[in-house]
């Protein structure tokens, strides 16, 4: 028995059916492209940025022009999808509303329409945004109640699936760190740059979040597409300030802990209002086998691989 092959994969794997990624370019979608080629055909859309993934067929679309969309994506015909593309930063959600609800909820439901109507497992990427922040830890059964037009528009595209598409899993993302992909990067470089300049960081005392390891949610979201429905939250084992994310930071990389500094919300004024504390419940998420590294595991490769 020891010296025979394995089986070819029959016509039905995963490995001879084909996965579209979108938002193959961005911070979660690279890395996410690179590990579903272990099982899966992958095929990923880009916007302006083409990454360097070799074995992934990319295609660069515009997600807004919807007619578009819709018609590329009968032709392509893929067997399964994750949606990662989006308009993700709060601040310029609050600042141009109508691309956001273009990119964040009408791309959304041509998929979630796409999907359904054919039956095709789809994984969706909401946000922690989803909720005031006044009433953590947040589990899947918490009643979303967004304070940004970030989170609105992600409980609006959630509703959207779960209507279109009740089959679909709907994973709710925390703070991501990592390190950059070759077209994308976390806030994570930003800090180093500016430790590295000799510069202090202020960092907020009063904003908690459960961060994850970007290659950990990959990890996530391929369990999610094959293990779940409905909602599923990915967050991260700890829950931190973004000022204690920073003391963290500031050990692993060999930076002077005193650069660090304490601030408040208030002491900065931004476009959108951040809610103080969404640190998400994952439970559910690790009885199917998600696992997130710790923060200062997840700093210690973000370190290696910059």
């Amino acid at each position: 028995m020891e010296n025979q092959s394995p089986d070819p994969p029959s016509p039905t794997s995963t490995a001879s059916r084909r996965l579209l990624v979108t938002g193959a370019s961005g911070f979660l979608g690279w890395p996410l492209c690179r590990a579903a080629q272990a099982t899966w055909q992958v095929v990923g859309t880009c916007h302006r940025h083409r990454p360097p993934l070799p074995g992934v067929a990319l295609h660069q679309i515009d997600l807004s022009d919807l007619g578009n969309f819709s018609a590329w994506l009968e032709t392509l015909a893929p067997d399964a999808v994750i949606h990662t593309a989006a308009l993700s930063q709060p601040n310029r959600c609050e600042q141009v509303p109508e691309l956001s609800h273009r990119l964040n909820v009408e791309a959304t439901r041509v998929l979630a329409q796409f999907c359904g109507d054919r039956s095709i497992p789809l994984a969706f990427t909401s946000t922690d945004q989803v909720f005031d922040g006044q009433t953590p830890p947040y589990t899947e059964a918490s009643r979303p109640s967004p304070i940004n037009i970030y989170g609105r528009h992600k409980v609006e595209a959630e509703t959207l699936i779960q209507a279109l598409h009740p089959a679909a899993v709907v994973c709710r993302l925390p703070l991501l760190y990592g390190p950059p992909s070759p077209t994308a990067e976390c806030f994570l470089q930003g800090f180093v740059r500016t430790l590295e300049a000799g510069q202090p960081l202020h960092l907020f005392t009063d904003e908690f979040r459960t961060p994850a390891y970007v290659d950990d949610v990959a990890a996530g979201l391929l369990l999610a597409l094959e293990k779940a429905t409905g909602l599923l939250h990915l967050g991260g084992p700890e829950r931190l300030s973004r000022y204690e994310f920073g003391l963290q930071m500031a050990e692993v990389f060999g930076f002077e802990q005193d650069l660090i500094l304490p601030s408040k919300q208030a002491d900065v004024a931004m476009p959108a209002a951040r809610p103080p504390d969404v640190s998400s419940n994952s439970d559910r998420a690790f009885k199917l086998g998600y696992r997130p590294r710790g923060v200062e595991a997840g700093l210690v490769a973000s370190r290696h691989q910059t």
